[in-house]
Order: C-alpha cells, then structure tokens, then sequence
C-alpha cells in the first residue's frame, strides 16, 4: 500500500485523534464484517465516535489491503470497457514515443501516461471511448489545425482516434517535445 504524504500523516495521527492504531480499526472491520464502503464509514462514524475523515480513511486503506497498482494495471483500468478499443492507439504512440531514446520514461498515472525525458515531454490521456488526447510540450511552436493550444501540464493537444493517425506530423511533434525535454 502505497500512500501519499498527507495520508501518512493522518494515520500517524490516528492514536491520538481514535485512540487506536490502523491495525486495531482494521481488526474492527473485519469483526463488524459489513459490506460496502458507505455503511462500514457509518459504522465507525456512529459505533466508536470516528469522525468522517478518518472513518472514510479507515475504510479506504481496510478495503485496499494487498492491493499492489501496478504500472500495467493503471494502464489496464485506463483502457477497459467502452475504451478498450482505443488500446492499440496508446500501444502505437508509446511505441513511437519509447523509439525516440533509451532515456523515455513511461509513467503511468491513474487518469493518463506521462512521457518523459529530464521533463515531461507529453502526457496521453483517453478522455472519452471515442478519442485519445496527446498533450505535448512544445513552447514558442504556433498552434494549428491539429496541432490546437492548451492550457496546463502540456502547451499543445492532438486529438487521435485510430493508429493511423499516429503519423510522421505526430511523431514530428513527439520528437521536437523530446529534444526539447
């Protein structure tokens, strides 16, 4: 299990604002045996005075217990059900991205996979069944047609809908982002 710096220190504090360790909420859980996250929040909330805060967090990480996320699995849950049809369209541009040099770093995140060098160069995201959204890195380069503006992470987005569109324009771009990175 891993956890962030904020969750960290909510379950150190836990003694102090529950007096209990996670162990011993967890031991809790697993005697209550109550099914669904809503009702076993409510059950810590009105049984042992938790506030909700911390109840929603014990709960979390009770029900989170053994799961390892994998990079793999990220990508997996990215593209299922109506999206998997877009599967090969990611494959295809991370192919392209990872051809660029040995020193691409593909890191997957649970809403989109991060292409780096030193620096980000470009971020792939599938934000509906339809279509994959490439941002890229490209400061002082004027937007086009395809080619649009964006605000955030990334300078540029390209819209991608099929491997065919995975193209000498687009890897055009994917290798400016790189070099520049």
């Amino acid at each position: 299990m891993d956890v962030d710096a904020a969750t960290q220190t909510m379950i150190d504090n836990l003694p102090a604002k529950t007096g209990r360790e996670l162990p011993a909420w967890f031991a809790t859980l697993d005697a209550a045996a109550i099914d669904g996250h809503g009702a076993a929040v409510a059950f810590l909330k009105s049984e042992h005075g938790v506030t909700h805060g911390f109840a929603n967090l014990i709960v979390k990480l009770h029900r989170s217990q053994g799961e390892t996320v994998t990079a793999e699995g990220l990508v997996d849950a990215q593209y299922e059900g109506r999206k998997a049809g877009l599967r090969p369209v990611y494959e295809s541009l991370v192919a392209a991205a990872s051809a660029l040099g040995d020193d691409v770093e593909v890191s997957p995140k649970k809403t989109g996979v991060s292409l780096r060098r030193h620096k980000q160069f470009a971020l792939v995201e599938a934000p509906s069944a339809a279509r994959i959204s490439v941002g890229i890195n490209l400061r002082d380069v004027a937007p086009t047609e395809r080619l649009r503006s964006a605000s955030g992470m990334c300078t540029h987005r390209v819209d991608v809908t099929s491997v065919e569109e995975v193209d000498a324009e687009l890897l055009g771009w994917l290798r400016d982002a790189y070099d520049r990175a």
